[in-house]
């Protein structure tokens, strides 16, 4: 009794010291992101979250469903994050608080997940309860803490990642839970690591595509583990681990495409990607080692692209440097299995987004999942120190976090404030389009600024003279102060004769047709905005331009539409069905033509988009097809009434208003 007493006095100090750190670490996270909860939605948030409010809100089963097929992120749609959007409102226009806060929320909690993870991680690979406990803090509230982390937690639409970690760290929990269970307790074991590796992946992968690595970031740990641990059946390994994986790798496999065109939206090819990625991934780490406040953002499309091994000259080292950690993991992984499973961890992470796949260069954010164990090497060393040097340890801990913590704070309270925020992106990022545009919209909008706003596209358009998006957004000024010359439309169609049509670039071509369409709108603009349009399709370098051809009948119907021409207006519509084969598409102009007066040629847009709808697969549809099919008889029945009551009035139903 004495002794068991003796014993559980130093244990029960060890947990609540364990549990004041938690909360210290907690709290130290809320304070340093709070500032960032004031910040504005940015960058991909509309086009993500616009689609809560495309039909009056979520209000029922049918709108839901509706929303949770708009997601056009990547290849599964990702359904579970956009769901989770639901939390915080349930239409569009709103407020991005609410949002901010439950990432935050998210963060906090996948730190608790962490921490957890690392104790779990460190007993199976044979630490003690009392070190284990402290290495999982140590890495748990550096990975917490990090300013690095910032951009994903306080970037509303990277609730896609911050949901996929939740469900990789879960999975991950309950498969060493059931690990340290093998082979003592076989059925246990096995349903638990077979039940967290299908269900985490799965959930994960439905709120963001790298949830697939889960059983390859599991091949890393069993890969690291100390040679006596029991090894697992090989059939279970087979199905559960090595399966999965090689159906990543297969994927990742077939989209292979050396071609110098392969993605004719993006400025590089895949080869020029792949050259990239060292000195993008050798940035990360820079990042993570030595934390800094601030730097582009959200706006990397500045980014030197390497179009070959000595151009720039970083990119052989980078590249031989990428090899050599890597190598360096693999063969370190019984002699140094903490530095091993960090460094392994961090490049399989980063296995989906920084290899074959044509997304962008460079986002902060891919690291959310990467990073999680990357301070595993350093905690290690500090509970491994703290017998001998237990007052070096405790400063150079809180030294760190309280370091961590401010850059923390620094960087999201920049972030709670939209105009700092651009002005400071645009300053660190001067070569970005991208940048320079934000900026000129905080300066035109919130600041009512128009010539600094006209100053920032300037310089941007000295720097980049053929980026569509920037011509597009110097033409957009000029239209809004009504100061616009047929001179500039041209200038424009010059412009952008070399330019890539990247989805910024069609989304501002579409929003100046928009504005155009307004009746305070002089009529002058539709007409050349019309001839711009015409002159960029008729371009021999955009000819096989997919998204531009797709676009540019239905912009051009709009047009020609507003000022009068039905019947010209009608057979581009039937050119923009054709590209665009979707019922909600012949829908949408069915409207419009029935808007603008002309019921006859609406009736005809309108068999077209039931004859589209007959061809559809249902997995196709957003709404049920019973919905649409309700929609098109009772709009056929409004069309048809209109009809009659112009022929009753003796009006032409083809021209009459």
């Amino acid at each position: 009794m004495a002794l068991d007493a003796r014993l559980a006095r130093p244990l029960g100090r060890a947990f609540v010291l364990s549990a004041l750190a938690l909360g210290l670490l907690l709290a130290l996270a809320v304070w340093a992101l709070r500032p960032g909860l004031d910040g504005p939605f940015l960058f991909d948030d509309e086009p993500n979250l616009s689609q809560m409010g495309a039909y009056g809100g979520v209000r029922d089963w049918a709108s839901a469903r509706a929303y949770l097929s708009t997601g056009f992120a990547g290849p599964s749609g990702r359904p579970l994050a956009l769901a989770s959007f639901l939390i915080d409102d349930h239409t569009w226009p709103t407020e991005p608080r609410p949002f901010k806060l439950t990432n935050l929320k998210l963060h906090l909690l996948n730190f608790l997940l962490l921490v957890w993870l690392g104790f779990k991680l460190a007993r199976f690979y044979g630490l003690e309860e009392r070190r284990a406990v402290a290495l999982a803090l140590i890495n748990g509230g550096i990975w917490l803490l990090h300013p690095l982390l910032v951009s994903t937690t306080l970037y509303v639409v990277q609730r896609m990642a911050l949901l996929s970690t939740l469900f990789v760290f879960a999975g991950m929990l309950a498969y060493l839970h059931g690990r340290m269970r093998w082979p003592q307790q076989p059925r246990a074991a096995l349903a638990w690591m077979g039940g967290g590796l299908v269900l985490g992946t799965t959930l994960a992968t439905l709120s963001k595509e790298n949830g697939a690595l889960l059983p390859l970031l599991l091949l890393v740990i069993e890969s690291c583990r100390p040679p006596n641990t029991p090894r697992l059946p090989r059939l279970f390994s087979a199905i559960f681990l090595w399966l999965p994986t090689a159906a990543v790798v297969a994927y990742l496999l077939s989209q292979w495409n050396p071609s110098p065109d392969a993605w004719p939206h993006r400025p590089f090819n895949q080869i020029e990607r792949l050259l990239t990625q060292p000195r993008v991934l050798w940035d990360y780490l820079a990042w993570w080692f030595l934390p800094r406040i601030e730097e582009a953002g959200l706006y990397q499309d500045a980014w030197v692209i390497s179009r070959g091994l000595t151009d720039p000259p970083q990119t052989l080292p980078a590249l031989l440097g990428v090899l050599t950690l890597a190598a360096g993991g693999l063969l370190l992984r019984r002699r140094a299995p903490w530095l091993a499973v960090a460094i392994l961890f961090f490049f399989t992470g980063h296995l989906l987004e920084s290899t074959l796949l044509g997304l962008e260069l460079y986002f902060e954010h891919r690291n959310y999942l990467p990073t999680a164990l990357l301070a595993l090497p350093l905690a290690h060393l500090a509970v491994q120190a703290w017998p001998r040097y237990p007052r070096a340890v405790a400063v150079g801990a809180l030294a760190l976090g309280a370091t961590l913590a401010f850059l923390t704070h620094q960087r999201a309270t920049l972030w709670g404030d939209p105009v700092r925020l651009e002005a400071y992106w645009a300053a660190a990022a001067p070569d970005s389009p991208r940048a320079a545009n934000a900026l000129a919209i905080l300066w035109y909008l919130s600041a009512q600024r128009p010539d600094q706003a006209r100053a920032v596209l300037t310089q941007a358009l000295a720097r980049n003279p053929h980026h569509g998006l920037l011509w597009l957004s110097y033409l957009a000024l000029l239209i809004n102060e009504r100061s616009a010359q047929a001179s500039d439309f041209e200038r424009a169609a010059q412009g952008m004769r070399a330019a890539r049509f990247d989805a910024q670039t069609v989304l501002a071509l579409r929003q100046i047709t928009e504005r155009l369409l307004r009746d305070e709108m002089p009529a002058e603009y539709r007409r050349h905005m019309r001839v711009l349009i015409e002159r960029l399709t008729r371009e021999a370098r955009f000819r096989d331009e997919a998204t531009l051809q797709r676009i540019a009948p239905y912009l051009l119907a709009q047009l020609i539409l507003k000022e009068g021409d039905a019947a010209r207006a009608e057979t581009l519509y039937f050119d923009a069905l054709r590209r665009n084969c979707h019922v909600e598409a012949g829908m949408q102009m069915t409207a419009e033509m029935a808007n603008a007066g002309h019921p006859e040629p609406a009736m005809r847009l309108l068999a077209q988009a039931e004859y589209i709808l007959r061809q559809q697969p249902d997995h196709s549809l957003k709404f049920e097809r019973a919905f649409y099919e309700r929609e098109i008889a009772r709009i056929r029945a409004i069309l048809q009434q209109e009809l009659d009551r112009k022929r009753s009035a003796g009006g032409n139903p083809l021209t009459a208003s």
